[in-house]
């Protein structure tokens, strides 16, 4: 498993939970994949009662569909899905970073998701482009100090990278925002989170927009 979880920070069962939620998270799962009961358990080096456990809470969340005679699949998101995800992220993103202050851990979790993006940008690995602006809202909820929204979040850009993995497209999907963010991030910096929240609202109804239309187009 990669980067496993303490074992006295959490049990077995939500260790696993977080790491299925991670490759979900980071496009390593795919919307519509068959999730191998016995591979996965086998890779993750797990019970297959341990696997189901965390099947069923992910199940609960969204992320994850049974099948009966079918079994495990990973969930496609629908347009309805992603207009209430980005609805979602406005309220949480844009009130956590207007009341946010420049030298908050988030700020620079913030600059070194930036970081990680522009090196993955460079190497024209756009997956980890995607990943690193993952990264860089996640540290724009870190600012709001709520460990219970954060927790929230997290389930909120699993269901996010599902809506990318399905359009497939990452270069265009995230290409366009990575300038988008290290603006944000400079205004946190210079303390102007108006400013930044200002950008960042802006930033999310181009990215609905975007990511709807692409998804309109699959459609049709």
């Amino acid at each position: 498993m990669k980067n496993p979880v303490p074992a006295n920070a959490r049990t077995l069962g939500e260790s696993v939970t977080a790491e299925i939620r991670r490759q979900l998270v980071e496009g390593e799962l795919k919307p519509g994949q068959r999730l191998s009961e016995a591979a996965l358990a086998e890779r993750l080096e797990i019970s297959r009662n341990t696997l189901r456990e965390a099947f069923r809470v992910l199940t609960q969340e969204g992320l994850l569909k049974h099948e009966p005679n079918r079994g495990v699949f990973v969930c496609v998101p629908d347009m309805a899905s992603i207009i209430d995800i980005y609805r979602v992220r406005r309220f949480i993103e844009c009130q956590a970073l207007a009341k946010a202050y420049p030298r908050h851990p988030g700020a620079l979790r913030m600059r070194e998701a930036v970081t990680a993006a522009q090196r993955a940008r460079a190497a024209q690995d756009w997956v980890a482009v995607g990943t690193g602006n993952m990264a860089f809202h996640t540290a724009i909820v870190e600012l709001a100090d709520s460990p219970r929204l954060s927790a929230f979040y997290d389930q909120l850009s699993a269901e996010l990278r599902l809506a990318f993995g399905l359009l497939n497209d990452p270069e265009f999907l995230h290409g366009p925002y990575l300038e988008m963010n290290v603006a944000i991030v400079e205004l946190l910096e210079e303390g102007k989170p108006a400013e930044a929240t200002a950008a960042l609202e802006s930033y999310l109804v181009q990215s609905e927009r975007t990511v709807l239309a692409a998804y309109g187009r699959l459609k049709a």
